[in-house]
């Protein structure tokens, strides 16, 4: 597709990208995002849009996709303190909490290092198990297995502090 047809159905697909992503959740500024991000991605494939028997379903596949993306990224950000109600706890329960999270913090630093940057990419950085393979240049099998090692580890350890 030359850059003169690109442009006349651009406007068609970008407001049929933007009801696509409204009525899939997204909210107006999302949504608007999205568009974007599908208007480049048939820019970058204008050359194969011919091939496509509708573009408006591939402009409707690709929007949906982009904005459950988009959702899963966002239900998997930490909440934010202003969200979070504070309980009041007692002097007691502050003090308990707080060495609590010291000696874990003294556990964490412990594992080896591998083990630690893994559970911290997978944990804190929510990083997929493919995308932390990638990172790292190993195996995801490998990066499953050491996760699984360093979460043993640290439940071994929880569960001899608790007497459990």
């Amino acid at each position: 597709m030359d850059k003169g047809a690109f442009e006349q159905q651009a406007r068609t697909w970008h407001q049929k990208s933007l009801s696509v992503g409204r009525s899939s959740g997204a909210g107006n500024e999302e949504a608007e995002d999205i568009a974007q991000d599908v208007m480049l991605h048939l820019w970058q494939m204008r050359d194969e849009l011919d091939g496509y028997q509708s573009v408006e379903a591939l402009v409707t596949l690709m929007t949906r996709h982009m904005v459950r993306n988009h959702q899963r990224r966002r239900s998997m950000e930490p909440l934010k303190a202003e969200c979070v109600t504070l309980l009041t706890l007692s002097p007691q329960e502050l003090l308990e909490t707080k060495e609590n999270e010291e000696w874990l913090t003294r556990k964490l630093e412990q594992l080896p290092t591998t083990q630690r940057t893994l559970l911290y990419m997978r944990q804190v950085e929510r990083r997929s198990h493919e995308e932390i393979a990638r990172l790292l240049d190993i195996e995801i099998t490998s990066v499953s297995t050491l996760l699984a090692r360093a979460r043993r580890s640290l439940l071994e350890d929880i569960k001899r502090r608790n007497k459990i």
